[in-house]
């Protein structure tokens, strides 16, 4: 995908090339609590939940327990026992969800990082405040919430609203209730939870699902017909924190630890990551990386959804036959089909490597290899910078070709009507009103002290850095229903970061100071990294869409690293109604 971290090269193949040649291990873990396979097991597909007459019925459950090694595990469950199920809908379709809190306190992970003063300030709101689950604003570590990230919804309470909303252990079923807007574009989205200063643990411990507005192939014919396959990537903490790394592995500078607590980035794509990885919720464990399996028919074209539901870790992914990267068909970024802006109904964007921040998703063509070649779902090591995480090479999944693989559950129907014609222009036809300038930061308790806690900022450009405070009210951005802008951001700190925003869109109209035009939209998207010798700041400049009615209302954007936002790093963005007289000059000076 053009315009992401530029990868280091594989440099040594050995570890991944060794994985293409052995076999995998087939177990299964028996804990009752939130339980998950063992590592090299078959990649489970999620279960699908499907409208019917319009309308899809869900009840969850959240629940945790203690894991491996201090870990923490979450887990969304269906009455029957199910696990993240893939919620599947058509546009104007009904959505009644309704989620049970049975989350239970439990000891802090061995490997968070100390929290600083912006969580622990909100972290003591119980009893008669958290009555209200639509007001109490109860940051704790057994509350929780949903957010339906990229969809285009309401910010209120029922719907998408993540600041005030707080359920509690005890509360009844809290019931979600919307409808998918008609011109929500056919892609993956994915639900979590969205709790300021626990965000990031509970989604880290596997709180997270993939939801599918169905249609993709109305969008783009290529598809159809096409089987599909939901790929959850999930980053937790290391199974083996202690151990070296392989010998497969070149020898790499000594591990250091970044400001979050976890493993440094050494700029070397080897060495102990800063979290594992997970497939469907197979492991795949530091520091061998047994890879999950994948059965395909050889030579068969399968739709690959994958989503990147990590709390921290960046994936660049690629498909290797042998030694060989193989090409990926692009179809679709952050739940936009790639031809929104274009002419052709089957464009795609063919690439051998597919960059993927945390909180996005990609959608693909992929190719199972010819009969009798070893082929390996990979991640590339992705440069995160001095202050980042590391995130090195590694296999996820071996791709096993045979003629008996089990059909996928999911196939997309092959023929079926276009879709409309988009009710508004494209978004890079329309000129912005405004340009705002905003920038990331990071600040040290101490400085003298790189392990100690970091407060992280996101800032309006002219204001000082002040850390998220979810108690107060007062938007840090005002906009009017309507509107486009464009927002350029900033990178001051010396590690990579990944704006999101709920509620909408945006386009990527430069990267650092190189034009850019894609013909799709995203949800989130990488800031380039300061590395402390360039004449001006790193950035993106970003046309902002604040055309759908939908929009009004108060929401957040942040880094979707969470534990950057739990950190500190979010603000708050008010959208008022199209029809408020004399907004236009109020908002300007915001």
């Amino acid at each position: 995908m053009p315009h992401t971290p530029s990868p280091r090269s594989f440099g040594p193949l050995c570890l991944i090339i060794g994985l293409l040649v052995t076999g995998p291990v087939q177990a299964q873990e028996t804990s009752d609590a939130c339980p998950r396979p063992m590592p090299g097991s078959a990649v489970p597909e999620p279960a699908d939940l499907r409208s019917h007459d319009g309308v899809l019925k869900v009840d969850l459950t959240i629940r945790n327990a203690p894991g491996p090694k201090g870990s923490r595990r979450y887990c969304y469950l269906l009455p029957d026992g199910t696990q993240s199920p893939t919620l599947r809908l058509h546009p104007g379709d009904l959505l009644i969800l309704k989620l049970k809190n049975e989350l239970s306190s439990l000891p802090p992970a061995a490997s968070a990082p100390a929290a600083p003063a912006v969580q622990a300030a909100h972290s003591h709101a119980t009893g008669a405040a958290a009555a209200d689950p639509c007001t109490s604003g109860a940051m704790t570590s057994t509350a929780t919430n949903l957010h339906f990230h990229g969809l285009t919804v309401p910010p209120v309470c029922h719907q998408d609203e993540v600041v005030r909303t707080s359920i509690q252990p005890g509360d009844a079923p809290f019931e979600y209730r919307f409808r998918i807007p008609e011109g929500e574009p056919p892609g993956l989205y994915w639900y979590h939870p969205h709790i300021h200063g626990f965000s990031s643990v509970e989604v880290q411990g596997g709180a997270s699902g993939a939801l599918i507005i169905e249609g993709i192939e109305r969008a783009n014919h290529a598809v159809a017909g096409l089987a599909e396959r939901v790929l959850v990537i999930r980053d937790q903490d290391l199974l083996n924190p202690d151990a070296p790394p392989s010998k497969s592995e070149p020898v790499v500078p000594k591990m250091l630890i970044d400001r979050d607590g976890d493993s440094a980035n050494n700029g070397t794509g080897f060495g102990r990551p800063a979290k594992d990885l997970s497939v469907n919720f197979v492991p795949v464990p530091y520091p061998d990386y047994p890879p999950a399996s994948i059965a395909m028919k050889p030579g068969e074209r399968q739709l690959w959804r994958v989503l990147n539901a990590s709390a921290v870790t960046y994936l660049n992914l690629a498909v290797l036959w042998r030694r060989d990267p193989q090409q990926l068909g692009i179809v679709g970024i952050d739940g936009v089909p790639l031809h929104a802006a274009a002419d052709d109904p089957a464009a795609i964007v063919w690439q051998d490597h597919i960059g993927v921040p945390p909180g996005a998703r990609v959608e693909f063509i992929v190719e199972a290899p010819p009969p009798g070649v070893p082929g390996l779902l990979v991640t590339r090591t992705v440069d995160t910078g001095q202050g980042g995480e590391n995130d090195p090479n590694r296999a996820l999944a071996r791709i096993e070709t045979t003629p008996a693989a089990p059909e996928p559950a999911a196939k997309l129907p092959r023929a079926t009507p276009p879709l409309p014609a988009p009710a508004r222009p494209w978004l890079g036809d329309v000129a912005p009103v405004r340009v705002r300038k905003l920038y990331f930061s990071e600040k040290l308790s101490d400085p003298k002290n790189p392990n100690s806690a970091t407060t992280f900022y996101i800032t309006v450009d002219g204001r000082e850095p002040v850390a998220f405070d979810p108690a107060s009210s007062e938007p840090d951005i005002t906009v009017r229903q309507g509107d486009v802008e464009d927002w350029i951001i900033e990178n001051r700190s010396t590690e990579l970061h990944a704006f999101h925003i709920h509620q909408i869109h945006f386009l990527l109209l430069d990267w650092s100071g190189v034009a850019v035009s894609e013909p799709f939209l995203r949800d989130t998207v990488n800031v380039p990294y300061f590395n402390g010798r360039t004449l001006q700041y790193p950035s993106v400049r970003l046309r902002m869409d604040f055309r759908d009615p939908d929009t009004v209302g108060t929401f957040v954007y942040h880094c979707h690293l969470l534990e950057h936002e739990d950190g500190g790093m979010m603000g708050l963005v008010h959208v008022v109604p199209a029809s408020r007289e004399g907004h236009g000059d109020a908002i300007r000076g915001r």
